[in-house]
């Protein structure tokens, strides 16, 4: 609901992934092989560089206001309010990358099957990038200069991430499999549920007091 009565802040990050990953083919030119080789990590960097965009408003406003207050002083455990938070912004913003993530592989050149693929891997990925930010930004919460300090220590713990994203799509135009680039994606996303929002949750109550 909030998303809805601010739609330039939630446009601004669909906005940004979908410029960022079209001037690529305008500067490099329009050779299909090249365009192949580079368009997975392409849009991959352009899904991380937005999600990073839209990160610092997770927490800020409900900070800003005292419901972020309220919220943590509920009988519900913190934890849920972190995972909350997470799932959050991963259907306002995950999702539209998800939907977009086709067309910008149409640009790229990129085969039936490895656009299905790329789908795939932001399906999985983008809920892993929700979570290790719902961290980043419970811990820089109030902080001065908190967006650089959130980009410092997010950024790090995406690359795993871009990696097997990437590599996924890579190998499937490859022809050798996507599924161990997948698997270790979803791994990836089962540990970071278990732990990302128990630390997001101490991350609060520690920004809070």
């Amino acid at each position: 609901m909030l998303a809805a009565r601010r739609r330039g802040d939630w446009l601004t990050s669909q906005f940004f992934f979908v410029m960022v990953a079209s001037m690529f083919p305008l500067g490099i030119g329009p050779d299909p092989v090249t365009l192949k080789l580079i368009g997975p990590g392409v849009v991959w960097v352009s899904a991380l560089l937005a999600s990073l965009l839209s990160l610092p408003r997770l927490l800020a406003e409900d900070y800003r206001d005292g419901s972020l207050e309220q919220m943590l002083l509920t009988p519900q455990p913190p934890v849920l309010l972190a995972l909350g938070k997470s799932l959050a912004h991963w259907l306002i913003y995950g999702i539209p990358l998800l939907i977009i993530s086709p067309i910008l592989g149409i640009q790229f050149a990129l085969p039936a099957e490895a656009i299905a693929v790329l789908m795939l891997s932001l399906l999985i990925g983008t809920p892993i990038l929700s979570l290790l930010g719902s961290v980043g930004a419970a811990l820089t919460l109030g902080l001065r200069g908190s967006g650089v300090l959130l980009t410092l220590l997010i950024l790090p713990l995406y690359v795993p991430v871009l990696i097997f994203g990437a590599g996924a799509v890579d190998a499937a135009m490859a022809g050798t499999g996507a599924e161990s680039h997948l698997s270790l994606l979803g791994a990836i996303l089962v540990l970071t549920l278990l732990v990302a929002p128990w630390i997001a949750a101490a991350a609060l109550k520690v920004s809070i007091e």
